[in-house]
């Protein structure tokens, strides 16, 4: 099939221009302020904005083994969605990845439900218990990195066994930061001035920046590739920039609620409540800083679906967790974006360009020969979050109910058009069909 994009606005080395994006058998072929349309089904643009379909290097797809809160269909149908040509998922599932036949499993269920790349991460140890290290040699051909997302390797020795064994495989360690003495039993919140109010027990932000510390300690002794989840505190991203400044390969990604919410806009209710927590207004305004100067790489959703049941107790009872692919561009344009504080740069490549750089996933630039993986975005969209619209099967976020004024309108994976899911695209017979209408995606969050 013959795809031209006709109308758009390309991004090409910082700058948007008008041009025309010829696609065939999954790659972009040519670019060109004007191109023929023989053959070809034409999508017409109407000025729309084309960009590196977005990646999201932090997500939970449940599968195998906890398919009542997502699937691999489910999930990857969020993520096109949302923009993301492709994602990368946490390995707490059962069984975890944590041999060549436990990622089987979960391979297998991918190659037949996927609607957009999965790249699955194989646990650092054992079942995630911190003991025995997994077999990172025989996995590491099939994954991007390593993580035991969910739970902090507690024992520095196993840390530095496994980062010896990650830089021998040429891949990182992809760490979930969280020194488990520091926390204070049954924490709900950020141990902050919410906390205080209204009596609940807080997450110290020592439990992360700790761990940072003695894991950017280990990564100077390695040598090995090194990649923070989700920072949320400010120390963390102090440690993480003198590392850079160092030459250590220290990479890292925060959340959208981390760099838009604080403490301050907590609800009691389980949509608010995740791992580590929303902190202060101190930590947000140090996130938004590292993604200004380049300490923070990515911008990473940690999509993590829960039952409603699980996600109904508030913030005491609701397990950790919110969701967030359908909704993170529209939330971040609109309120980082827009209000000033980051440009949209800046957005763009924590979000399609530095993700692909750091975990050496194809694309992220639109150029003949490149992937088809694109993302088609409306920067002129009012509309309100809706989780009741959501393709996961999670709805738990914080941003329920916001307004924003971006959307979505059309992501393309390998050269075909995997949101809207109601697009048909003409036959290849010699005529030009003309798609049209993507004021406002049926089905969509706005």
């Amino acid at each position: 099939m013959n795809l031209l994009l006709s109308g758009g606005s390309v991004l090409q080395n910082g700058v948007f221009q008008p041009l025309e994006i010829a696609v065939s058998e999954g790659r972009i072929v040519s670019i060109s302020p004007s191109l023929p349309r023989d053959g070809a089904a034409v999508v017409e643009l109407n000025h729309y904005f084309i960009v590196p379909g977005f990646v999201d290097v932090h997500v939970h797809l449940r599968e195998p083994g906890f398919s009542y809160k997502e699937t691999i269909a489910s999930g990857t149908a969020a993520a096109a969605a949302g923009g993301y040509t492709a994602v990368c998922a946490m390995p707490n599932l059962d069984p975890v990845p944590d041999s060549l036949d436990h990622l089987q499993a979960e391979q297998e269920r991918i190659a037949q439900h996927a609607r957009v790349r999965v790249h699955p991460y194989g646990a650092i140890t054992q079942g995630e218990k911190g003991d025995k290290l997994a077999d990172l040699e025989a996995m590491a051909p099939a994954v991007p990195g390593f993580s035991d997302d969910g739970r902090g390797v507690q024992s520095e020795e196993r840390m530095r066994q496994a980062m010896l064994l990650a830089k021998k495989t040429d891949r990182p360690i992809v760490a979930h930061c969280e020194e488990e003495t520091f926390l204070t039993k049954g924490w709900c919140v950020h141990d902050g001035a919410f906390a205080k109010a209204h009596d609940l027990p807080g997450n110290d932000p020592a439990s992360e920046w700790k761990q940072v510390e003695r894991d950017i300690r280990l990564v100077r002794e390695t040598g090995c590739r090194y990649h923070v989840c989700h920072v949320s505190a400010k120390e963390s991203v102090d440690r993480i920039r003198a590392a850079k400044a160092e030459g250590l390969p220290v990479t890292c990604e925060t959340g959208p609620h981390y760099l838009v919410l604080c403490d301050e806009d907590l609800q009691d209710h389980g949509r608010f409540k995740m791992n580590p927590p929303i902190r202060s207004a101190r930590d947000r305004d140090a996130l938004v800083a590292g993604l200004l100067d380049g300490t923070v790489d990515c911008i990473a959703t940690d999509h993590a679906p829960h039952s409603e049941e699980e996600k109904s107790k508030g913030l005491r009872g609701s397990l950790n967790g919110v969701v967030g692919l359908e909704c993170a561009f529209p939330v971040l344009y609109t309120e980082l974006v827009k209000t000033g504080k980051v440009p949209l740069e800046v957005l763009l490549n924590a979000l399609c360009v530095n993700p692909r750089r750091i975990f050496g996933l194809p694309g992220g630039t639109i150029a003949a020969g490149q992937p088809a993986d694109l993302t088609v975005l409306d920067l002129n969209h009012r509309g309100t979050v809706n989780p009741e619209n959501f393709r996961s099967l999670g709805r738990a976020t914080p941003f329920e109910g916001r307004s924003v004024d971006a959307a979505v309108l059309m992501t393309l994976v390998n050269g075909t058009i995997v949101f809207p899911e109601n697009v048909k695209v003409p036959g290849n017979c010699g005529t030009v069909g003309i798609i049209r209408g993507y004021d406002r995606p049926e089905g969509g969050i706005l």
